[in-house]
């Protein structure tokens, strides 16, 4: 892995900064994304930089075409073609609301962020992956998304990230023969703190939500999306992967006993 260029959207904080952190640990350079999190994404580049790799940060919203096409030129210039894309950022509203209640405007950005913008993204990094016969993708999406559910009160973005389901699927098969694989993972609800949190920090700690009986954490997501990016991950490709501790977004379990 070292001295594989991996480009992480929404990275200043969160998921993303746990999975940037991990990657730099296995040797990659690291090119950080962050919309309004500046200071947050400089903080960590001065850590990841420590680590004795290359790290840049680049602003812009995943959900604009021309930020895409900016922030993968500014990556290629100062660090080489990318080999590795964790498609992480996307816009969600927490606040349940019917579909009709949406504005066109919370529609077409919930879209754009979640469907659109991982497409272009990695129609934009596909030739020198190509090119180098090597290239791994993971997008983003929620537990169980591959049953294409109703998820009442989160039509338009259950519908952007069920659509990057079949996505994921057709680009694996796609790209298989070049070298790169792309796979989705759907963590649970990591919410606050715990998405940069380790395993040990939320151990022993109780979570009545998910059958497991704890909270997720960062390196949850983080260990797995470094499996699927090491060499020797080849032969997995195409796959959705719930990382929940069991529990379901959409029909939550209730504890009996």
């Amino acid at each position: 892995m070292r001295g594989k260029v991996a480009l992480i959207t929404g990275s200043a904080k969160g998921l993303g900064k746990r999975t940037a952190l991990t990657l730099a640990d296995l040797g990659c350079h690291i090119a950080l994304n962050y919309v309004h999190s500046r200071e947050e994404a400089l903080e960590l580049q001065a850590v990841i930089q420590h680590k004795g790799v290359k790290c840049i940060t680049v602003q812009a919203d995943v959900s604009q075409h021309e930020d895409i096409i900016r922030m993968i030129e500014e990556v290629e210039k100062a660090l080489g073609s990318v080999d590795i894309l964790i498609n992480n950022a996307g816009p969600f509203i927490r606040e349940r609301r019917n579909f009709a209640e949406y504005s066109t405007q919370e529609i077409l950005s919930l879209i754009e962020g979640n469907l659109i913008g991982p497409m272009l993204l990695d129609h934009l990094v596909l030739q020198g992956m190509r090119q180098n016969k090597w290239g791994r993708i993971i997008h983003f999406g929620f537990g169980h998304a591959a049953e294409s559910r109703a998820w009442p009160h989160r039509a338009a973005y259950a519908a952007a990230k069920t659509g990057l389901v079949s996505f994921t699927k057709t680009l694996a098969v796609e790209e298989a023969s070049y070298g790169i694989t792309v796979n989705m993972i759907c963590p649970g609800d990591i919410r606050g703190i715990n998405k940069e949190r380790s395993i040990s920090d939320v151990q022993e700690e109780q979570d009545g939500e998910t059958p497991r009986g704890r909270p997720g954490s960062g390196e949850d997501i983080a260990r797995v999306i470094s499996f699927l990016c090491l060499p020797e991950s080849d032969f997995i490709t195409g796959n959705i992967m719930d990382i929940s501790g069991g529990l379901d977004p959409i029909r939550p379990w209730i504890k009996t006993s």
